[in-house]
């Protein structure tokens, strides 16, 4: 197959050249147009209680709890004075005459204690937005936003949908700093690496290339389902990161042939069946362990898988097709604009000898103790995975914002100065209740622990919504349960209660995600087990690989547990730990660094299953494989590393995490899993390393990712000296 697709490309390479070129303007003309379609939010199962009990109360009641709270103060004036009064109300006058205001209650309407302050300096006012989704809910607060001050008195917006808003706005800010971080920094770096700015723009225009593409497959998927904006991040990420990744191996490869005394069209054809190979394995797990996300209902993970299978696969095709053609159009050319007579050889895959260099030393050098050298690295990720034996998950709040953003100032002064206000209040719809079966509820809902409050704030034909107030924030355990509470008591027949609010949705959240992680995780694993099979011939190094990735994986979400939900990182990161994490975002990470882990794992398994064939010496071809591509997986975690720390740079609490925790375990992954505990555990194994039952052999005879041609023999001329790092 990748022969094939090597006289193919090459054969046809202006043609495939211009097929890319319409790609990219199609990508730029329309794919972008999907960045003002994609949804807000998406965090919720939309077959959960909360969401069912949120679509009843708005169409059996027409009310829900507010979608924006407006806190206005003076520091002269109290709430009874004329002009306070006047001002306020004529807030309340301009929302009521939107068409997109469903509701709007104040101190005003009907002197309720519960919207006074206690200096009486301060009150708010409540609104309820005429939308159906949480896109609909940003629109209409787009629209209301222009009329919410007050002459004379301080205005703060807070809310749900205030918050949401927010959140986006930061995360879009947040990706073009990264970006424009990201792309002068690894264009440095590969000039670098490269010793060549023609050779260093190539991962760059696969990069482009890859967003592209994707943001047009999200245009696409955003025309048949909800897509949730976040896709973006994972477009953005993946698609540079992956790209750059994928460039280094096909252009390192391509450059070593050229040095080996192949023509141009010979180089790139060898490159696609030798590189091309690895480069399609490892797209293809990375996509299949983002597919995993799939499992679950909420619109956010579909939508970050989504975004980032649809980058990582064109990334794929993209070095597979479009750079190879290039290559052998530019041939030595590629080498033009050098800034240095020779390349690092990081950059240049570690071409020559692949007995003699820095790489191949230390290989040797810890296949002398191997046993010694697998326990150390063994203890040192097992000990960064305690953490995680204390990990606690809990909802979004406004605290993920940064700490001078006005949604969450308003929510710090609405529960300072009006501590009977529940800003995210539990709701209970009640169908079939009498009047007094719905005292008798509230009743008893006001005597749970942990309850402020419980009132009836809306009543119509049968249905009636309770709102219920309660100590804590709405993420904490003690609400969850307390959620689980109300809905457990009992209820007088030919009554039904629903629950939902915030503090409901967080619950109902947890456990569609405990649900689904399960086959999310035996996907990712299976994913790994079949592709390594299939690529590598053995039984026993998909089994080493899916270990070793648990252990890398683990050990960086310790990191996150001790630095995000601990707080040992917010002073340097300016965030306000919040004694849980996110489990969305958790979610994202474990896919993203498992599909990365064996990415890595099939670059350097790739060239050591080539000696190893040529070779048929276990310790011989784990020492050339790594000399060959430790090199470049130190680089492709370097630029990657650069990549994602513009996450960790951002503004959100949740870009921070993703940052941190792809930076953490790219650095574990190349500095101690594949440098060190692979080559240790590929020699403690030996030749039972490509053990093959007789049944799978015939399998993998008939249906393996072999190579359809033998690279150079070792006694190939190599014009250059060999590498030393």
């Amino acid at each position: 197959m990748f022969f094939w697709i090597a006289r193919l490309v090459v054969g046809r390479r202006l043609a495939v050249l211009l097929a890319a070129g319409v790609f990219v303007v199609v990508g730029v003309v329309w794919g972008t147009s999907a960045f003002g379609r994609l949804a807000a939010g998406g965090f919720d199962d939309p077959g959960s209680q909360s969401t069912l009990a949120a679509q009843r109360i708005s169409a059996e009641l027409g009310q829900r709890a507010p979608d924006v709270l407006v806190l206005y103060s003076s520091r002269s004036a109290t709430v009874d004075a004329p002009a306070f009064r006047d001002a306020v109300g004529g807030v309340e006058s301009r929302l009521r005459a939107l068409p997109v205001v469903a509701a709007v209650a104040g101190y005003y309407d009907g002197a309720s204690a519960r919207f006074l302050s206690a200096d009486r300096h301060s009150t708010y006012v409540a609104v309820q937005l005429r939308a159906g989704d949480d896109s609909q809910r940003r629109s209409a607060f787009d629209m209301i936003k222009p009329v919410l001050s007050a002459p004379g008195l301080s205005a703060q917006v807070g809310g749900d949908v205030a918050v949401q808003a927010a959140g986006d706005d930061v995360t879009k800010r947040d990706v073009a700093r990264g970006e424009m971080f990201a792309f002068p920094v690894v264009l440095v770096l590969l000039v670098v690496l490269f010793g060549s700015v023609v050779a260093a723009l190539m991962p760059l225009l696969v990069g482009i290339v890859a967003i592209l593409g994707a943001l047009t497959a999200t245009r696409v998927a955003e025309s048949v389902t909800t897509v949730s904006t976040f896709a973006i991040n994972t477009i953005t990420l993946l698609g540079l990161g992956m790209a750059i990744d994928y460039a280094l191996i096909v252009i390192s490869r391509f450059r070593e042939q050229l040095r080996r005394g192949d023509s141009p069209h010979e180089a790139a054809r060898r490159t696609v069946v030798t590189a091309g190979r690895t480069v399609v394995v490892s797209g293809l797990t990375v996509t299949l362990s983002l597919a995993s996300m799939l499992v679950f209902p909420e619109v956010f993970l579909h939508s970050m898988a989504l975004g980032g299978m649809s980058a990582v696969f064109i990334a794929m095709v993209t070095s597979l097709t479009v750079l190879p053609a290039a290559l052998a159009v530019l041939g030595q050319r590629v080498n033009a604009l050098p800034v240095r007579k020779r390349a690092v050889r990081a950059g240049d895959g570690a071409d020559g000898a692949a007995d003699d260099g820095a790489w191949a030393a230390i290989a040797r050098a810890v296949m002398r103790r191997p046993a010694r050298y697998a326990s150390a690295v063994v203890l040192v990720l097992a000990v960064l995975s305690i953490p995680v034996l204390h990990l606690r998950f809990g909802g979004f709040d406004e605290r993920v914002l940064p700490a001078g953003s006005g949604p969450r100032v308003a929510a710090e002064a609405l529960a300072r100065d009006f501590p009977g206000l529940a800003s995210y209040p539990i709701e209970v719809l009640a169908e079939g209740a009498g009047t007094d079966q719905l005292a008798r509820l509230a009743g008893t809902i006001r005597g749970l622990p942990g309850v402020s409050s419980a009132t009836v704030s809306a009543a119509r034909a049968g249905h009636a919504l309770v709102e219920v107030s309660y100590h804590g924030e709405p993420a904490a355990a003690s609400t969850r349960a307390l959620v689980s509470e109300i809905r457990g008591l009992p209820t007088p027949a030919g009554v039904s209660v629903l629950v939902t609010g915030p503090p409901a949705e967080v619950a109902d959240q947890l456990h569609s995600l405990a649900a689904g992680l399960p086959w999310m995780l035996l996907t990712m694993a299976l994913v790994t087990l079949v592709l390594l099979f299939l690529s590598f011939g053995s039984v026993v190094l998909p089994v080493k690989a899916v270990v070793v990735n648990v252990l890398s994986v683990g050990a960086a979400f310790g990191v996150l547990v001790w630095g995000f939900q601990d707080g040992h990182l917010s002073g340097i990161l300016r965030f306000t730990p919040t004694s849980y994490l996110e489990p969305t975002t958790l979610v994202l990470v474990l896919a993203l660094l498992f599909g990365l882990a064996t990415d890595y794992e099939v670059f350097l398994l790739s060239r050591v299953r080539e000696e190893w064939a040529r070779r048929g010496d276990n310790t011989a071809a784990v020492a050339a494989g790594l000399q060959r591509t430790g090199g470049l997986i130190t680089a492709a975690a370097l630029l990657l590393g650069v990549v994602t720390a513009g996450f960790a740079s951002g503004q959100l609490v949740i870009a921070k995490l993703i940052g941190v925790g792809m930076v953490t375990g790219l650095a574990l992954d190349a500095i101690l899993v594949r440098t060190i505990l692979v080559p240790s555990t590929m020699k403690l194994l030996g030749r039972l390393n490509w053990w093959l039952p007789a049944p799978l052999a015939g399998l993998y005879r008939h249906f393996g990712l072999q190579e359809a041609e033998a690279p150079a023999p070792i006694g190939h001329p190599d014009p250059e000296p060999s590498s030393r790092a």
